[in-house]
């Protein structure tokens, strides 16, 4: 085999078959995964990993084909993995039969034998499953400067820009393999010079912007490059509490799913641009500014493709990516508030909200009176994906609104910033 990385005489080894023909492929596939964007060598993987196909989804057979050769061969991640979340909740996400025979029998009729497959692999625990996987919560939360072999870009995205850990976006499978052979090969993010910025960001709102939005707008506008942000110190502060994470994470995920972006630096708030400043600032930058002007621009520009637009939403999924424990508390509160301000007891619209599964166990143990209270709101807690939810025709098909730009992006679900939502939600439409 022809290859331009360099390996050391073990990596060698390996590719000549020193512990096996599937251990082989495995590392044939990195070094040409490596080789196509200009990798120089291998690094090595220094914390656990996190898989982005979660789904036993029917079409992925030649996926549970390559799990099987990876079992069958004894191989498995080096450490265990998170998972990006399960696609159906049957009790606290209803579906109508025909629903249900088109989840369970047409697109995850693999979930069960997947699963067992995933274990076998190494995956963490029967709870792993969310794409939140670095909340305290969930455990898998990278240090900065650890080599990651992870895909699920807002997970990505996340993990390079608020924890400083270094990993590029990698597809599903790939992170799987890097995972496997405990390597992954060294170019872009992994890089000093590839989390340099492009892009100057000038954050110049009037107040704090909606981070879905802003993250849409930043995305849509540096698509794959590394933006540092200017100004937005101002309204998050210094200091990364939870309050600030959770406003990151959901502005990190527009970023990656309105564009490609899978690193960002705040000014004086994120660990690189702390530590480091203008000098992660490349002298070719680019200038982009935002202003109330241009966010406005940017959330009137998302089409309504709904069958009909004029139709009253059936639905409403909060948290994508899966809320945190911080958002949880304000989401109840901002619920309660407005349905004081509606003279209302309950929302009027099936309202959804995702999270992790270790954290909503925390929720309801830690701080029942707040979980009895969001149930009482007439909410509904679920840990399941939207996104996958999403993908039955039948349930695509319906009228769903959202406050995530990611699920806005990837599904026909129409996006309302916070504060529209919960009105909308709580009158029962519009």
């Amino acid at each position: 085999m022809k290859y331009n990385m360099t390996l050391t005489p073990e990596e060698e080894g390996i590719l000549n078959g020193s512990q096996g023909e599937t251990m082989a492929k495995v590392i044939k596939t990195l070094v040409l995964y490596g080789d196509a964007f200009g990798a120089e060598k291998f690094v090595d993987v220094t914390a656990p990993g996190h898989l982005v196909t979660s789904f036993g989804i029917s079409v992925l057979k030649p996926v549970f084909s390559i799990m099987n050769e990876l079992i069958e061969s004894g191989l498995k991640a080096k450490m265990p993995f998170t998972l990006d979340p399960r696609p159906v909740d049957y009790d606290n996400v209803k579906c109508n039969f025909a629903q249900k025979f088109v989840f369970n029998k047409v697109i995850y009729g693999m979930q069960k034998p997947y699963e067992e497959q995933l274990k076998k692999l190494g995956l963490k625990s029967p709870k792993s499953f969310s794409c939140t996987c670095y909340l305290d919560e969930v455990g898998n939360t990278p240090k900065k400067g650890d080599i990651l072999s992870w895909a699920e870009s807002s997970a990505v995205v996340y993990a390079n820009s608020v924890l400083g850990a270094r990993c590029n976006r990698n597809s599903g499978i790939i992170e799987l393999f890097g995972q496997i052979l405990g390597k992954v090969p060294l170019f872009d993010l992994l890089t000093d010079e590839g989390r340099k910025a492009k892009w100057i960001i000038e954050v110049k709102t009037t107040k704090t912007p909606e981070a879905q939005i802003l993250g849409s707008a930043i995305g849509l506008k540096v698509m794959e490059d590394v933006p540092y942000i200017k100004g937005l110190d101002k309204f998050l502060g210094t200091r990364l509490d939870d309050k600030v994470k959770s406003y990151l994470k959901d502005m990190g995920a527009a970023t990656a799913s309105n564009g490609a972006v899978g690193l960002y630096h705040v000014e004086n708030l994120t660990p690189e641009a702390v530590e480091s400043g203008s000098a992660l600032i490349r002298d070719d930058a680019k200038v982009y500014v935002i202003d109330d002007a241009e966010l406005e621009r940017v959330k009137s520009s998302y089409p309504v493709i709904w069958k009909d637009a004029n139709a009253q939403p059936e639905r409403c999924f909060i948290g994508c990516p899966h809320l945190s424990y911080n958002q949880l508390i304000e989401w109840t509160q901002r619920f309660e508030s407005e349905l004081k301000k509606q003279n209302k007891s309950k929302v009027g619209l099936n309202t959804i909200l995702s999270s992790a599964p270790e954290v909503i166990e925390h929720f309801k143990k830690d701080d029942k009176e707040m979980y009895d209270k969001l149930i009482g709101l007439g909410l509904k807690l679920t840990s399941i994906c939207p996104l996958m939810y999403m993908n039955n025709p039948l349930c695509g098909s319906k009228p769903v609104i959202t406050n995530s730009n990611k699920l806005r992006t990837y599904t026909s679900a129409r996006y309302f910033t916070d504060d529209e939502i919960t009105a909308i939600a709580v009158k029962g439409g519009f």
